[in-house]
């Protein structure tokens, strides 16, 4: 179910919501780049079987969210604080995958009383710190979007013009060739055979039909500070990475391990970006329940 929220600022929130109606516990979900909310459709199912909310709300500048400027990942804190309140839900586990997981982060550290626990999917590790190239055994079309990025907005900018203009309305077929060097066989499997290509290729189409701010303001938070440290997250947190990821590479899964503490470890072989998600689905639900008992 898709709705308009409004948040602290005024800004509207574009906000997908499923699962248990009534339960008091929220699984908040955070997309990838570029992505939106509707890419979680399809866990409404394992959220009602489990009497969990489902909540996902797409990043400003993406869908129906509104821009905000200069935003750092941790301003998804209170974002998700504002929604979960007009919903009346105090308690929560959050889940983020690719670009969506140090946003899923920012919660785990921002919200330790509300937050029970956080998955993280595939989640990028910070720019510019020193045991972490966070370039380092990427695909190539990632490689190069990012030393742009690094560059800042308006080289960005003039970038995507060039390399994005057939996002908007890419067909769900075309997503595998458009993704090139940046998806292994086992991701091409799980994007042909399994369905996700129809799911992200919807997804990218309606996060981008008013432009492309939401996606161009990803690119240049993950190069900036996040606005906290994930050295300080006090709540559980479990790192699932695949070693055959080639958008977001095996060292930032390490690295968020060895920095947040007690995190738990589940660094999957043989697992690209997008097969992690499928097939570690019901693992990656079971791991989050287990903080409920």
């Amino acid at each position: 179910m898709q709705n308009l929220m409004t948040a602290r600022d005024g800004r509207k929130l574009d906000v997908i919501l499923g699962g248990d109606s009534h339960s008091s516990i929220a699984l908040v979900c955070h997309h990838g780049t570029p992505s939106d909310a509707t890419i979680w459709n399809g866990w409404h199912e394992d959220a009602l079987q489990h009497n969990l909310r489902l909540i996902a709300i797409s990043r400003p500048g993406y869908a129906h969210s509104e821009r905000k400027p200069g935003r750092s990942v941790s301003c998804v804190v209170s974002d998700v604080e504002d929604v979960l309140d007009e919903l009346g839900i105090q308690k929560f586990l959050t889940i983020g995958w690719s670009g969506g997981g140090p946003h899923a982060l920012a919660c785990a550290e921002g919200l330790p009383k509300r937050c029970i626990a956080a998955s993280i999917l595939a989640g990028v590790g910070p720019h510019g710190e020193p045991d972490l190239d966070s370039m380092s055994d990427m695909g190539p079309e990632n490689i190069e979007h990012k030393k742009i990025a690094i560059q800042g907005e308006e080289p960005l900018r003039e970038w995507a013009k060039k390399n994005t203009n057939s996002w908007p309305t890419i067909a769900d077929e075309e997503l595998v060739n458009a993704l090139g060097g940046l998806v292994p066989e086992i991701d091409v499997i799980a994007l042909n055979e399994h369905g996700m290509s129809t799911v992200w290729a919807s997804s990218i189409r309606r996060s981008l039909q008013n432009g492309i701010d939401g996606y161009i303001d990803d690119s240049l938070i993950f190069c900036k500070y996040w606005g906290f440290k994930p050295d300080d997250i006090v709540i559980p947190v479990t790192i699932w990475q695949g070693d055959l990821d080639l958008m977001v590479p095996f060292t930032h899964g390490e690295w968020l391990i060895k920095h947040i503490p007690h995190a738990r470890s589940r660094l999957e072989l043989g697992h690209g970006h997008i097969s992690l998600i499928v097939d570690k689905k019901q693992e990656i639900i079971e791991d989050l329940l287990s903080h409920l008992n």
